[in-house]
């Protein structure tokens, strides 16, 4: 690469000195990386700037204006500077024009006005600030940036969300130096009102648990197998006072008879458990809890139906209904929601051996019904019939069921929403606001009469299948879970679409999402106001 000096006006010859120093006046303005890099390591800021046209002026959030005024409008001129238009989710680099930050990120937040679409079933205001923050994390940490400020952009919770998801990695298994490292992400100090922090530390919670569900989901089955799932959130949950976990071992499940359950555990030689994890936020432990049940098969092979090898290392994230609903049990508990919350999450293997399941068994359920198991590929919903069927021994307010649980509903709805089947007008309604506001989408499915007919077996009570296999595979697979379910504010959220994201969600990143931890969370924040 080649750089050119040129004299200043008025120089007749370059002598040493001032050789010298147009040098390092260049260098410090035009190749930053190469000055200061010790203090660009250290300190960054993200700062937002309201989207506009071409040729218009630039408008700068109130975190931006005081940063402007304190360069001498430095920052404002390097934005206009060959200026396209600046989009959501872009992020641009400046250097050295503020002596307190060596590097600041400005990031583009949208417009001041949004008109909202009706059709995005999001707010848009919201995810527009999640996506242009984790785009300014994400290019400090390029640049090794360890210890970013953030503008609050008048929403410190929306921010602290993107901020806290853009930066997980999961990197556990690399050694030192391949590893990222951590970074350190905090509301910038001088803009920290009492409503601020409140709203940041909330965000900041909110992003952490569901961050907890995609170390979950991506951690490696051999090293995240039914007992150890059991061992890494015990661990992980009993610090927290209001919280207590208990570990059903196979004798209990044997006893509860547990039927459906087993029959897919027996498959694998790694035993089966039952976790219970009880939250008590309510005035009294008496009042009927939320009930979360989540689907946890650690590694799903598809038994003697195997999967095809292809995109089988992925069945290492089928227990993303129990991370979920793991996730978003101890970040009410965090939060202090004042309600009941009870997540039940039955956990093993989908393995073929000589024990395992065949196509045309007949198992039993824990209510007493007869299952033929015509694919033992189709092993959630057995596993759910039996914790379900025991979830209701709790009195629950609400029953919710989160599962992996069938390849129709990516089909379907691809990695846009998670599909919700309801029994109960008013259950949805909370659902679907929470899920607005969260930025992590559902759509409701139907659960019409024609499907039950489609699970009725001929030679046992229920098929595992519906009888057309490939007309409405979801729907099929939600009339299957009702009949295991009495309560009459019941939902089940079919999350196999939105288990990995590749560039769907900007502010996730590539990887296991850990969706919809926070619309669970935020469903529970809105039962807390009925």
């Amino acid at each position: 690469m080649v750089y050119r000096v040129f004299l200043q006006p008025g120089t007749s010859r370059l002598n040493g000195s001032i050789f010298t120093t147009q040098i390092k006046r260049f260098i410090s303005s035009s190749v930053p990386s190469l000055v200061n890099k010790t203090n660009a390591s250290k300190q960054g800021v993200i700062v937002g700037v309201y989207e506009s046209e071409h040729g218009r002026e630039i408008e700068l959030t109130n975190l931006g204006k005081i940063i402007d005024q304190r360069t001498a409008g430095k920052l404002t001129q390097n934005l206009v500077i060959g200026q396209k238009k600046f989009k959501v989710g872009q992020s641009r680099l400046f250097y050295n024009i503020d002596k307190e930050y060596p590097v600041i990120a400005a990031v583009c937040i949208g417009n001041k006005q949004i008109k909202q679409n009706d059709l995005e079933c999001v707010n848009e205001k919201k995810e527009k600030l999640r996506q242009a923050v984790a785009a300014g994390v994400r290019s400090l940490r390029d640049v090794d940036v360890k210890n970013v400020q953030v503008d609050p952009c008048n929403d410190a919770k929306a921010m602290a969300e993107g901020a806290s998801l853009s930066k997980f990695v999961f990197e556990r298994l690399k050694q030192e130096d391949k590893k990222q490292g951590p970074v350190t992400i905090n509301v910038y100090k001088n803009l920290e009102s009492p409503g601020v922090k409140r709203d940041w530390k909330e965000g900041c919670i909110l992003g952490e648990g569901q961050n907890f569900a995609r170390e979950l989901m991506e951690t490696p089955a051999n090293l995240l197998t039914p007992r150890l799932f059991t061992e890494k959130v015990t661990e992980r949950l009993s610090p927290l006072s209001s919280v207590e976990v208990i570990v059903r071992e196979k004798a209990w499940i044997e006893e509860m008879k547990m039927g459906a359950f087993l029959s897919v555990a027996k498959g694998s030689n790694e035993l089966p458990y039952l976790l219970e994890m009880k939250y008590f936020g309510a005035s009294s432990k008496d009042h009927a809890p939320l009930v979360l049940v989540g689907k946890g098969i650690t590694f799903d092979s598809g038994g003697i139906s195997i999967k095809p090898a292809v995109g089988m290392s992925l069945m290492k994230g089928d227990m993303g209904g129990a991370a979920t609903v793991t996730g978003a049990l101890e970040t009410i508990a965090k939060l202090q929601l004042p309600l009941n919350v009870i997540a039940v999450t039955p956990l093993c293997e989908n393995m073929p051996s000589s024990r395992a399941n065949k196509p045309g068994d007949v198992v039993t359920a824990m209510n007493g019904k007869t299952i033929e198991i015509e694919n033992t590929d189709a092993e959630g919903r057995l596993i759910l019939a039996d914790a379900l069927t025991y979830s209701h021994s709790f009195n629950p307010r609400s029953l919710i069921n989160v599962a992996t649980l069938t390849g129709a509903i990516d089909v379907a709805l691809g990695a846009g929403a998670a599909g919700a089947y309801t029994n109960s007008g008013e259950l949805w309604d909370h659902l679907e606001k929470a899920a607005y506001s969260s930025g992590d989408r559902v759509w409701r499915m139907p659960l019409f009469q024609l499907y039950n007919k489609q699970v009725q077996s001929d030679w046992a009570d229920l098929i595992n299948l519906g009888k057309k296999p490939r007309a409405g595979g979801s729907c099929t697979a939600a009339a299957f879970l009702k009949e295991f379910v009495t309560s009459n504010s019941w939902a089940h959220l079919d999350i196999a679409g939105v288990m990995a994201n590749s560039d769907e969600v900007s502010y996730l990143g590539k990887g296991m999402s850990g969706r919809p931890t926070r619309t669970l969370v935020e469903l529970a924040s809105r039962l807390c106001r009925q």
